[in-house]
């Protein structure tokens, strides 16, 4: 079973390794582990739903808690501590469009928000239910899930929107089939909510992002149904397609997705290197991106990434052996960890693979042998370390841009700065370190992760997270980066949005949302940031 207040199943359990706790301490100093409010408490304490029972919904305590927040940090808090502020009245489990439909045409008679809820995984509050006068009724789309047709000779396949990461790939894997999109939340989160958050996957090189695989599908909305094509192109106006991209459930619930597949690679290498410095490694990073060979993947780490990753390993003959040989190839404290993944014909990567070292070698780089495989081996699993950190009495969290190749240097410099510095008239210390998980010819992402003690009041914590996210936030204002690449908008970006797509685009999105949501019931503080009510 997924766990309640944390992340991923709770059958798996992460311990903060020895060596990981003793840098922690002198990082950020000395941490007291927190007492977590339990399960049973915190359902004994729900309020009485606002809605009376019906065959439609579920009022159960324990699946209203279980269905009231996502994956933030401001969540995480609120779980652990038990302070979970408002809770949806009612839960939903459609299982059909039909079903959806009813729902929908219900909550307009009982006069109920809705906020649909696919694998639950919003890191920015994207499925955080927030007080309101209206009764809230959260929708979960898990049995919206499967295989619902596939078109072998044109490669689409249609997905019932809840279908999970790993569900996708089973069901495709059989005809020889990938979508090939592998977000780090992949386990957990589905197709529905990578679409209407603009989903990037560590592959999106190759595979392209959510945008270049979502080929059509079904949306029911409060004015009605909303069909869209899956049309290879189309000149036939502006593209409806990217209406609901990224629109976060202001529209309405996202039922069916037409997806591009394509046949599963032969081969798939994940190779490491080191390069010496941080200005090499972003020419190296720049020089892959615009060399247009066929890589699925370009990841790059920053030096303080790079050697909190070296020190945070086992101490196994393999790792031991790998620090020896990169300090006898003149690999310092500076150095940068590059990971590229090659996917394809095996012809067709071995040629790749040997023009990728060329550029290595061009940068002063050298092969990391394990360091690539390492990577992929636990790509997924990494989410599971916020359990063990938050055990251990540290709050971990990330961020994440994107920018052009010039203003890159200046913003990684410039975001680190204000998160190590940021809690320091609290007397805190703040451990921030980044990389680039996802290239292109003109520009690169940029995704921080930071890390500081919880205070012993949990208002206290969400306060010192707040001084960060606003500090970090206003600084990617202020370089004229995304205040999103991959994660959406959810309620956390929203103050920022504006930033981006001017007062007349906020304006225009504020009449797309109003056209198919003329009440304004869907998902309501998201993506826009107005208050509930």
């Amino acid at each position: 079973m997924r766990r309640w207040n944390g992340w991923g199943d709770d059958a798996v359990h992460t311990t903060l390794p020895p060596r990981a706790a003793e840098l922690l301490q002198t990082f950020v100093g000395p941490a007291t582990p927190p007492r977590d409010a339990r399960l049973e408490d915190v359902v004994a304490a729900v309020p009485a739903s606002r809605l009376r029972p019906d065959d439609h919904f579920d009022l159960d305590p324990e699946a209203r808690v279980r269905h009231a927040r996502g994956q933030s940090l401001p969540d995480w808090i609120a779980l652990r501590s038990g302070r979970l502020g408002a809770v949806p009245d009612a839960v939903a489990r459609p299982a059909s469009t039909a079903d959806v439909r009813d729902l929908l045409d219900l909550a307009s008679r009982l006069g109920a928000a809705i906020l649909p809820y696919g694998g639950g995984t919003s890191v920015v509050g994207g499925v955080t239910v927030r007080s309101t006068d209206r009764p809230v009724i959260t929708v979960d789309l898990g049995a919206t899930t499967g295989l619902r047709h596939l078109d072998l000779t044109s490669g689409l396949a249609t997905l019932g929107a809840g279908t999970t990461g790993p569900a996708i790939e089973a069901a495709l894997e059989p005809h020889g089939l990938t979508l090939g999109h592998f977000p780090q939340s992949f386990d957990a989160s589905t197709v529905g909510g990578w679409v209407v958050t603009r989903s990037a996957g560590q592959q999106s090189r190759g595979f392209g992002r959510i945008e270049d695989l979502f080929a059509g599908g079904h949306l029911e909305t409060p004015r009605g149904p909303l069909d869209l094509p899956a049309h290879p192109a189309s000149s036939a106006g502006p593209d409806l397609r990217e209406v609901v991209l990224g629109s976060e459930g202001r529209l309405g619930i996202l039922t069916d997705a037409i997806v591009r597949a394509v046949p599963r690679p032969q081969l798939e290498r994940f190779s490491g290197y080191v390069v010496p410095d941080w200005d090499r490694a972003l020419l190296l990073a720049r020089r892959l991106a615009q060399s247009g060979l066929p890589l699925s993947m370009v990841r790059v780490a920053t030096p303080l990434e790079t050697a909190s990753t070296f020190a945070l390993a086992p101490p196994t003959r393999g790792s031991r052996l790998l620090r020896r040989y990169l300090g006898w190839r003149g690999m310092g404290p500076e150095r940068c960890v590059v990971i590229v993944a090659m996917t394809g014909d095996p012809s067709v990567v071995g040629a790749t693979a040997k023009a990728v070292d060329d550029l290595v070698r061009g940068s002063s780089g050298v092969a990391a042998p394990g360091v690539g495989s390492a990577w992929r081996s636990s790509r997924f699993a990494a989410p599971y370390l916020r359990n063990a950190l938050w055990d251990a009495g540290y709050a971990v969290d990330t961020l994440e841009t994107a920018t052009d190749w010039t203003a890159l240097p200046e913003l990684a410099v410039a975001l680190g700065r204000v998160l190590r510095h940021g809690l320091e008239p609290a007397g805190e210390r703040v451990h921030a370190f980044s990389h680039l998980s996802h290239v292109y010819p003109t520009g690169s992402s940029l995704y921080t992760t930071y890390v500081f003690r919880l205070a012993d009041d949990p208002d206290a914590t969400l306060e010192r997270w707040r001084t960060l996210k606003s500090a970090a936030s206003r600084t990617i204002v202020e370089h004229g980066a995304t205040i999103s690449h991959q994660h959406g908008v959810g309620v956390d970006h929203a103050p920022y949005v504006e930033a981006e797509k001017g007062q007349l685009g906020i304006e225009a999105i504020r009449t797309i949302v109003g056209t198919f949501d003329p009440e304004g019931r869907m998902a309501r503080g998201s993506l826009l940031g107005e208050e509930a009510s």
